[in-house]
């Protein structure tokens, strides 16, 4: 076996080294070149998990150089790594990936029960949902159902909302913050949408939809920027306070923010086809790419009102949620600028200052993205769920592009 792993990689690099040489005289397709690139690099990035005894699932690096693992039972990235190898799969319909996609998944089978945290969709949505649409895995439906019911145990009903983080600890105790709901939040309502779907229990959907609504009402600005932090008053459904926890400041505009609210809000709308997310998605696209602070690539800074622009660190998670957000949006809009600015970000991310020479960054495929600046964690490193949006978009790109 493991002969049969260095032969691959041997294999792979050779090829990817006669892809680079042949450019110059042959230019190849964006999609398959960044394709075959990211199943050489994932490739070397799995050979490095296996000579563990245990299944390990890579998130960042840390400011030592070393490798950063999520962990199970809190860990918000936990779905990412094996999502992306469930768009490797796909993308280049090689088993290879889609078992090493199952093992990673069905690591994390127990997350299903998990409601400590709102984040639960993120982490059975890129794994489970993915291996159930793209792996035909059928016995994965009742786990979406189930990581839906956990989710909804967060479900406020007087304010009629989800409630992001727990407040008995940390930041949310520290402010005397009574239901704090982030725009993040936007990200896990999919898992509710497909619950319905799955189980015809529109339970699910329902709480999304008033999830949806309630944070269209309260977290956004007459100019389209979003807040990060809304606090409720979990009884009255008040809104308490307006601020931030990994922005610059409670009212300047975090990066990653304004790209989940625009995938947020383009995804709800697949599943509602309700105008008001439409319009909602196409606001945020106005304030992002008419904002004086985005620098000529597209790439962001961690926050548009960020002190020290523009010398201050890019956020390139936020570029591949954006972009591959702009390519859904693009299928729901007459408006050829969605798709044509999505390509211009991939472009850039693909280019030698963002995308990793093969071998290095610790077997990522995308370097300098920002976790939270605030908090000085995840500063300038690569990040497992810049990756995985990452090859979303050119998933989303290849199929828009065939129609």
């Amino acid at each position: 076996m493991k002969n049969n792993i260095l032969t691959r990689t041997c294999i792979g690099l050779f090829l990817f080294s006669v892809f680079a040489c042949v450019g110059a005289e042959r230019q190849k397709d964006f999609l398959s070149t960044n394709i075959e690139y990211a199943a050489v690099q994932y490739g070397l990035q799995i050979d490095a998990l296996e000579k563990n005894d245990k299944i390990l699932i890579p998130r960042t690096v840390n400011a030592k150089g070393d490798m950063v693992y999520a962990r199970r039972g809190w860990d918000w990235t936990l779905g990412f790594f094996p999502g992306s190898l469930w768009y490797l799969y796909n993308l280049t319909d090689n088993e290879y990936w889609k078992q090493k996609a199952e093992k990673c998944t069905e690591y994390l089978y127990k997350e299903q029960y998990n409601t400590s945290h709102h984040d639960i969709g993120f982490i059975i949505g890129c794994s489970f949902l993915n291996g159930l649409r793209m792996g035909g895995k059928e016995e994965y439906k009742p786990v979406v159902v189930q990581a839906a019911k956990s989710l909804s145990t967060r479900f406020r009903p007087n304010a009629e909302i989800i409630q992001s983080w727990n407040t008995d600890k940390g930041r949310p105790l520290k402010m005397g913050w009574k239901c704090p709901v982030i725009i993040d939040n936007l990200m896990n309502l999919e898992l509710l949408f497909e619950a319905t779907r799955l189980s015809g229990d529109s339970t699910y959907y329902n709480i999304a939809v008033s999830h949806a609504d309630k944070t269209l009402k309260n977290h956004f600005r007459k100019d389209g920027s979003s807040y990060h932090v809304v606090d409720y008053d979990p009884e009255t459904g008040e809104v308490l306070k307006r601020c931030t926890a990994q922005g610059y400041s409670d009212e300047s505009a975090w990066a990653r923010g304004q790209a989940w609210a625009i995938y947020g809000y383009t995804m709800c709308y697949r599943y509602t086809h309700c105008q008001a997310y439409l319009n909602l998605a196409k606001k945020v696209y106005e304030f992002i790419f008419t904002n004086s602070n985005l620098p000529e690539d597209l790439i962001p800074y961690w926050d548009f009102d960020a002190l020290n622009i523009p010398k201050e660190l890019r956020d390139v998670s936020a570029a591949t949620i954006t972009a591959s957000a702009l390519y859904e949006l693009s299928a729901f809009s007459n408006n050829k600028e969605y798709k044509e600015t999505a390509d211009k970000i991939m472009k850039t991310l693909s280019s030698p200052a963002y995308r990793a020479e093969i071998g290095e960054n610790h077997y990522f495929l995308l370097m300098h993205s920002v976790g939270s600046f605030p908090d000085c964690t995840e500063i300038d490193v690569p990040l497992s769920y810049a990756d995985y949006y990452y090859l979303e978009a050119l998933r989303r790109k290849r199929d828009l592009e065939k129609g």
